[in-house]
């Protein structure tokens, strides 16, 4: 019995990173249930939208499966590759600071050690346009699941529009 209590205690430490919440946590929009379960939480896909922390005026929206069942419920069960991404001008855009292509702007936890759902940025300089990926990646075999939506940067009001390419890092 002790053996048993002692092994529930590490499973649900495990678990707890997955669990928990962070700060950057994306806001939830809604959910709609997919798959429904008689004594378990029903399988949703769950849409959450996240503003570009180092790009105001941008905010993405993204829809992710969520495993239903009591292994889906506490963590347990590795989540589907899965994801739909779109990005739009919500304001002016005023950019932060220079970034890397393909700099990450957003990650989340898919599995409890081994995926990952990954959001990142880049810039079309010829074009003056944000191009935004969502992919899941997996350590041991990967995934080709991904999703992109792109961002022309317009005026806004009296605000002129950057350039995007200017604050590429070499």
């Amino acid at each position: 019995m002790k053996k048993l209590a002692l092994t529930m205690l590490a499973c649900v430490s495990l678990a707890a990173p997955v669990l928990a919440q962070e700060a950057d946590d994306p806001e939830l929009i809604f959910k709609k249930s997919t798959v429904w379960h008689l004594l378990s939480p029903d399988a949703k896909l769950a849409t959450y939208v996240i503003d570009d922390p180092q790009v105001e005026g941008v905010a993405c929206y993204f829809t992710v499966p969520e495993q239903g069942g009591w292994t889906g419920w506490a963590g347990f069960a590795e989540q589907r590759s899965e994801t739909s991404l779109a990005c739009r001008q919500t304001g002016p855009v005023v950019i932060k600071a220079k970034f890397d292509q393909g700099e990450e702007i957003y990650r989340q936890r898919r599995s409890l050690f081994f995926k990952k759902m990954q959001i990142v940025r880049g810039c079309d300089p010829k074009r003056n346009v944000l191009v935004y990926l969502s992919y899941t990646d997996k350590l041991i075999d990967g995934s080709p699941q991904n999703s992109t939506s792109t961002v022309p940067i317009m005026p806004w009001g009296n605000t002129a529009a950057p350039k995007c390419g200017e604050f590429i890092n070499p």
